[in-house]
């Protein structure tokens, strides 16, 4: 029996559920990037970053090829940065909601003590 659509989006969502690999992208969404640029951007240790980019890696999120010296990583489909534009256009939307909410109950709490 394959496995349901619904089943392979919640796990392709597990996977990109992590702070630094969300930042990887971000970052390779700019532009190709060696993993010594990768690790001076992010800021952690090298095997936790190792880790994560073996993850996006397995997934087929993301593609590496050896140049000299360094390993470079690059987005493996533009598809990725159109997903992370659209979550940032969702979170957007969220946030605005959010602060149309606390305005309208700041002016309720003003009201109160009044």
């Amino acid at each position: 029996m394959p496995t349901p659509l619904y089943v392979c989006k919640a796990e392709f969502f597990k996977m990109l559920g992590h702070p630094v690999r969300i930042r990887v992208l971000e970052l390779l969404q700019e532009r190709p990037h060696a993993v010594a640029d990768l690790l001076g951007a992010i800021e952690i240790e090298a095997s936790s970053l190792s880790q994560q980019l073996a993850v996006l890696r397995r997934a087929g999120i993301v593609v590496s090829q050896r140049e000299g010296g360094a390993v470079v990583y690059r987005l493996a489909t533009s598809d990725i940065s159109d997903l992370l534009r659209a979550a940032r256009r969702i979170l957007t939307d969220m946030m605005s909601g959010q602060e149309d909410l606390l305005a309208e109950l700041r002016e309720l709490q003003g009201g109160e003590g009044a």
